[in-house]
Parts: C-alpha cells; sequence; structure tokens
C-alpha cells in the first residue's frame, strides 16, 4: 500500500494495516500500562515513545516485521510483545523485493466542478504562480557580486512595483573546474537553464565573472526561454569589478521591473500547476498524516488533469515496487528501477549503504529504517498511476504524477524540483523546518500537533489533528488543495514572510572538481 485512506484511533496505539507486527505509540506509553488492541489486551513493558512502535507479537532474531503491510525490517534481536521496537532490535532487511510493472491502475473520481488559481500566462502556455527577477549566477565567483545586487531591493525598494514578487540571486558553488561533458556540468547547466525559463521568473540577470567554464550561452540556451522572459546580462570582469557591476546591477533590474510590473494575474485552470512532494525531518506520524494528506491532495489534482511530481529516490528506496507497479508502461516502471540502481552503485561506490539514510532527528522521532521512511514517504504521492520518471532537473512535461530522480537533501531535491518546472511545493515536516524555495512557493505541513504548537510561525498547516482524531485524512488533503491554490494565486506562505528561499537554491553536485 501507498497511501492510507483513513486511520482510527484511539488514545493510545495505531495499526496501518492488518497483518502488522507493530503499532504506533500516539503518546508516550509507559511500562505495566494494558492497552485494548483488536480483540486483546496489550501490555507495555518498556517505554515506548510518541510515534515510535510497539510489537504486537514476540519475534525471533531474523523474523521479517510489518508495518503498512509491507516490511521495514528484520529483528536483530528477540523481541517480546509489548516492548519498543526501534534501532536496538531491527534492522535493515536485505531481501530482494519483486517488482511488477503497470500491474495495479486507479480510476481517480472525475472531478465534479473546474477550480482555478490565479496566475500568470507565459509566452510558451505556461502558468506561474509568482513574477520574479533573478539574479542567474555563472559560476561562484559572481556569487556574492550577485546578492549584493539583490540586498538593494530588500524592504520597500520594490513598493511601487506591485506585480513583481522581489529580485532573488540564485548562487551556487560550481560553474568552473568541471569538464563540461561531464555528467556533473551537464546537471548544473539543466538546473540553471530550468530556473532561467521557469515559468515564476519572468526576468533574468545573467551574471558571469568572464572566465568560468560555463558561459552565459549555455546556461540560456538559445530557444529554450519563453519569449517574453526579458534577459539581461554583466561580466564583472568586463564591467570593471564589484563596485561597478552592482551599480550596474541595480540599474538594470530597475529596468527589468518597470517591464514585467505590466504582467498582471489571470484565472487559470489548476489543471495547469506543476506540484512538487517533498519530506524532510521525518517522523514515525509522517506515513500517517501528512503524507496521507498530501497523497489525497495530489490524486484530486491530477483528477484535474494537473501534475505532481514525487522525488528524493534515496527516500522511496525499499518502496519503489509500489510505484512500479502503477506505472502506465514497463518503460516507465524500469526507467525508475534504473535509478535505484544507480544509487545501489553511487552509494556503494562511496563507502556506504541505502540505509544511512534516516538521520538521527528521523530516528529519534521513531523511524527505524529507510524501508520504514520510504513506505511512509511514498504515501505522498496518493494513488494515481505513474505516468513519468525524471531525471533530475529535466523539464516536467507529462501531465499526472510523475517521479525525479533526486538527493534525499532537501534543498537539492527541491532545487531539482523547481528546475524541472514545479510551479508550488508542498514539504511535509515531522521534527520541524524553516524550510523556503524561491521562485516556487513552498507550503509546509507539518505531522503531529505537538510541532505546530511548538513551532507554528514556520507550518502552513497542522496535520496532526488526523492521529489527534480531530481530522480526517481526507479533510486534511482538503485543506492542503485549497491551501495549494490559494498559494497559487499569490497568499504568502510562512517561508515567503520570513523571506526564506533564496539560499535554498542548490544544484545537485556530481562528479570531480579539476
Amino acid at each position: 500500500m501507498s497511501h492510507i485512506e483513513s486511520i482510527t484511533t484511539d488514545t493510545s496505539v495505531l495499526v496501518m494495516a492488518e497483518g502488522d507486527d507493530v503499532a504506533v505509540a500516539l503518546r508516550d506509553l509507559l511500562p505495566g500500562e494494558s492497552l485494548p488492541v483488536g480483540d486483546g489486551v496489550l501490555t507495555v513493558t518498556t517505554l515506548v515513545p510518541s510515534g515510535h512502535k510497539i510489537a504486537l507479537t514476540d519475534m525471533s532474531v531474523g523474523s521479517t516485521v510489518h508495518k503498512y503491510g509491507q516490511s521495514i525490517g528484520v529483528a536483530t534481536a528477540p523481541i517480546h510483545r509489548g516492548e519498543q521496537v526501534h534501532s536496538q532490535n531491527i534492522g535493515m532487511d536485505l531481501a530482494a523485493r519483486t517488482h511488477e510493472f503497470g500491474t495495479v491502475h486507479t480510476e481517480l473520481p472525475v472531478p465534479t466542478e473546474r477550480r482555478f488559481f490565479d496566475g500568470f500566462r507565459r509566452a510558451d502556455g505556461r502558468a506561474g504562480t509568482r513574477n520574479y527577477i533573478a539574479i542567474l549566477t555563472t559560476v561562484n565567483c559572481s556569487g556574492t557580486t550577485a546578492k549584493l545586487i539583490a540586498d538593494r531591493f530588500r524592504g520597500d525598494a520594490l513598493d511601487r512595483f506591485e506585480n513583481v514578487d522581489g529580485v532573488i540571486a540564485l548562487t551556487h558553488q560550481s560553474g568552473c573546474g568541471l569538464v563540461l561533458e561531464s555528467e556533473g556540468a551537464q546537471v548544473l547547466l539543466r538546473t540553471l537553464n530550468g530556473y532561467a525559463r521557469h515559468p515564476n521568473i519572468a526576468g533574468v540577470l545573467m551574471l558571469s565573472l568572464g572566465c568560468e567554464m560555463t558561459p552565459t550561452s549555455l546556461v540560456l540556451a538559445a530557444g529554450t526561454l519563453p519569449s517574453d522572459t526579458v534577459v539581461e546580462s554583466l561580466s564583472i570582469q568586463e564591467t570593471g569589478g564589484m563596485r561597478n557591476t552592482v551599480a550596474a546591477g541595480v540599474e538594470k533590474i530597475l529596468a527589468l521591473a518597470e517591464q514585467i510590473n505590466t504582467r498582471h494575474r489571470e484565472p487559470i485552470d489548476i489543471s495547469e500547476l506543476v506540484l512538487g512532494l517533498n519530506c524532510g525531518g521525518s517522523d514515525g506520524y509522517s506515513g500517517i498524516t501528512a503524507n496521507p494528506a498530501l497523497g489525497w491532495a495530489s490524486d484530486v489534482l491530477v483528477s484535474h488533469g494537473g501534475t505532481s511530481v514525487l522525488a528524493e529516490t534515496p527516500e522511496i528506496y525499499g518502496a519503489e515496487h509500489l510505484l512500479t507497479a502503477r506505472a502506465v508502461t514497463p518503460a516507465v516502471g524500469h526507467k525508475l528501477i534504473e535509478r535505484i540502481d544507480w544509487w545501489e552503485t553511487y552509494i556503494h561506490a562511496n563507502g556506504g549503504t541505502m540505509d544511512n539514510n534516516p538521520s538521527p532527528g528521523n530516528k529519534a522521532g521513531g523511524i527505524s529504517t529507510i524501508l520504514e521512511k520510504s513506505l511512509g514517504a511514498v504515501a505522498k504521492a496518493g494513488h494515481a498511476d505513474l505516468a513519468a520518471v525524471y531525471e533530475y532537473a529535466e523539464p516536467i512535461d507529462t501531465r499526472g504524477l510523475g517521479f525525479m530522480d533526486t538527493p534525499g537533501y532537501d534543498p537539492v531535491s527541491v532545487t531539482g524540483l523547481v528546475a524541472g518546472g514545479a510551479t508550488v511545493v508542498v514539504f511535509t515536516t515531522g521534527r520541524g523546518s524553516v524550510f523556503g524555495c524561491k521562485p516556487t512557493p513552498s507550503i509546509k505541513v507539518g505531522t503531529n500537533t505537538e510541532l505546530f504548537l511548538r513551532q507554528g510561525d514556520d507550518i502552513d498547516i497542522d496535520a496532526g489533528r488526523i492521529a489527534d482524531g480531530n481530522a480526517s485524512v481526507d479533510e486534511v488533503g482538503a485543506e492542503i488543495l485549497d491551501m495549494i491554490i490559494a498559494v497559487a494565486s499569490g497568499k504568502q506562505t510562512v517561508s515567503e514572510e520570513f523571506n526564506v528561499g533564496q539560499e535554498e537554491f542548490v544544484p545537485w553536485h556530481i562528479g570531480a572538481v579539476t
């Protein structure tokens, strides 16, 4: 299963699927407590923190441990009914998974009425949700200059340009000391070009040092940008150094602002939205609350003809068989397996394993193995058929549910999604996050109410109400969809209110630096 339809809870534990060997604690469970579970009584024998797992049955060493109706690992020590199941007694299940291709198809409900957002129609037909000017750097050497230019447009500097959402400096750590034909250089160029042509960016100032290996001409890639994207260029070396370039850059930005301020929002069908799905700081509630609710919203958007894209290949590892079964063609499913194989080789070459992925924070929140994390993460993709698989930062050009190959590191992952064309991102978190990703607004959904109470200024929606028994998956999913439409129409997310998102532009760095 890849999507929790609904959950029924008491105040203590939750069993995710019939036949599971563990339940999830919905509060701190203390030794000696007796809890009604199914037709019997479960006696707690060890402390089980909220969000962590409690054994429903005795398990011997080597036994497969099931949650969500799937394997999340094997017992590495004897496990007794009523005790905590976590890193001390469960490890990675290395058994190969069986992959089927195109064997599962879900007919999504047909919408009874169309829904619209107020967006910016671009000359290439795509629809934007924001109207930004980007200072795009060819190389790290021009990064500081780019930020100095952008800093001139903080505060009230753009108040007279009411249709301009801001000026952002997109800086990075590469651009020279690389082989242009290499995989790493091509990923960088694809990422930079994806941002230059993004429907949320109406004006671009290309800023180079002047001697780097990634020339402006390759970044702009003639013919790929919408004809109404206004482009200016500056070379620091040719302009006479940093001070002169900052002054010239400010003048060019003002001229760009005058032009793009004439753009106005108009009603556009939500089928034109491209939704990026991401999670960070996951916990034991992620696969119970926020991720299934986001999956509901994703399915509704796809049923309207829209596009939704899952990412983070290391964080669907062990659950990829649920996606290959939903592939529209065997070729789509096999492309996903090819990316999984690439990652296994890549990680092994660097001395690691795929089970390195759960972070200390993930484990503190109740996640024990990458299998458990992945099964919860895949719930963000709902039930829709898998229509396409993309390499990092490739243009998202197929309607429906897609998957993009990205690392699990949040800024790198979302940078790839945005470069591909995501115009709204929904980001679920259980441990807490202050993430943002200009030029695309990022909606943050918390997995548990305790997080929302503690870090509410950084969270847009509290999905913890599902585990609390105060809302259903469908109700929170509908709230997420409403928020997607409102944000696409100009409503600010909490990360935008804090002006977060410029520093989170982090292209995936692959390969050697020479």
